[in-house]
């Protein structure tokens, strides 16, 4: 059962088409997990407090309750609660389950509530050569049918999540796991694919549990139940039905997927220090041999500010630079109601209200203080169209005088 710190719960993290899929089908044959494919709902859960507009209206009613009347702790007591159903929910529908595994690759967009919420789960942060995810996109989407032009997508300038996903949602689990952590197992894509059973063995030391023979062979495991739950949603990559195990081609197929311009535009905006903190060193001269370019060693920053902003402007999401990963190192792990006495949250009812009024005026003044804003700019924009206009009408009316005066002279020599 999963409790209210997150134990026996496991983020199986990293950015998409970095081999999450293959990793889950395979850890969702163990007897003790339950592992299905990206469930996403704790970004819902996140984004109530961005209201969208929707059909029945009161964006900024929502907006204001999530912002303004609801405190910020019982913003996330009520989405723990609603993701422990959820969790505990769904391994009951997997027989001897003990753990849940959330794979959800972009929830780089949330570690911040996600710690907040699971302080004590596991984490295992799935790492893989960047230009090979890159080949991954371009491979998965040219199947699909579905646009990805990386060099048109990256100089346009507007906003796209897969371009989020390859540049700030990377450096962000960075950021993440850059430091040692107890609650953390980092997972390589390559040592997945190569040496499987070997890794599994030491993701279950990780996560508590035996090894279970045989579980990274998942074609052994096809038409169970949870296989078949597995497929069903179809989503993640689909190459990974086309075979029963790991496929080793997959490791250095990115040279032969990636044009030359891509590489290298690609290597630019990342960096050459993010390959050597990964350790794909080789890979990076690989790349350099490929391009005929020397990486400089920082990435492209003001790329990365964009689309940062980019991000955040399309879903209000703020977010702390360089957020490393937090933890409540000791906590008993049980399901715990608060106290409303001895918990310092709880305040006296009076009390509550009167910050729960203040939280209002202050939304209530920032959003009038955005409207004035938003007034001026059209009243200044309406000066200027009148003074414009101002400076052409003598104009048109010199030109009526000529005109007129050019009539006259032609009817009096007629």
């Amino acid at each position: 059962m999963v409790d209210s710190s997150g134990n026996n719960l496991v983020f199986l993290l990293c950015t998409p088409r970095s081999g999450s899929s293959l990793a889950t089908v395979m850890l969702q044959n163990h007897s003790k997990m339950f592992a299905a494919q990206e469930m996403w709902f704790l970004m819902s859960l996140y984004d109530l407090q961005s209201p969208q507009r929707r059909a029945y209206g009161g964006t900024g009613i929502l907006n204001q309750f999530y912002n303004g009347v609801l405190p910020e702790h019982s913003f996330e007591q009520a989405c723990r609660a609603f993701a422990l159903q959820v969790y505990n929910g769904l391994m009951q529908s997997s027989a001897g389950a003990e753990m849940v595994i959330d794979k959800s690759p972009r929830y780089y967009y949330l570690l911040e509530f996600l710690d907040a919420l699971f302080p004590q789960s596991r984490r295992i942060w799935l790492t893989r050569n960047p230009f090979a995810v890159l080949s991954s996109h371009k491979k998965v989407n040219g199947q699909r049918g579905t646009s990805f032009n990386m060099r048109e997508d990256m100089r346009n300038g507007n906003f796209d999540m897969k371009i989020a996903d390859l540049t700030i949602g990377l450096f962000r689990y960075f950021s993440y796991f850059a430091q040692a952590n107890p609650f953390t197992h980092r997972l390589s894509y390559e040592k997945l694919v190569t040496s499987p059973r070997e890794e599994m063995i030491e993701v279950c030391r990780f996560l508590g549990v035996a090894y279970e023979e045989g579980m990274e062979r998942y074609g052994n495991f096809r038409n169970t139940a949870k296989s078949d739950l597995y497929f069903s949603m179809g989503v993640g990559d689909p190459f990974v039905a086309n075979h029963s195990e790991a496929n080793q081609d997959s490791i250095a197929i990115w040279k032969e997927v990636l044009d030359k311009r891509e590489i290298e535009m690609y290597g630019r905006v990342l960096g050459a220090g993010l390959f050597h903190d990964l350790g794909y060193s080789e890979e990076l001269r690989e790349a350099e041999k490929l391009t005929g370019v020397r990486f400089e060693l920082e990435p492209d920053s003001e790329l990365l500010d964009l689309y940062t902003k980019q991000l955040t402007d399309a879903t209000g999401c703020r977010w702390e630079a360089g957020y490393e990963m937090r933890t409540e190192s000791g906590a008993s792990g049980s399901l715990v109601i608060p106290d409303q006495h001895n918990d310092e949250r709880w305040l006296h009812p009076e009390e509550l209200q009167l910050q729960m009024t203040v939280r209002m005026l202050e939304k209530r003044l920032e959003n009038s203080a955005k409207e004035r804003r938003q007034l001026k700019l059209q009243l200044d924009t309406m000066k200027r169209k009148a003074n414009r206009l101002k400076m052409l009408i003598p104009f048109g009316n010199r030109l009526s005088q000529l005109a007129s005066t050019y009539f006259n002279n032609s009817r009096l020599n007629k």
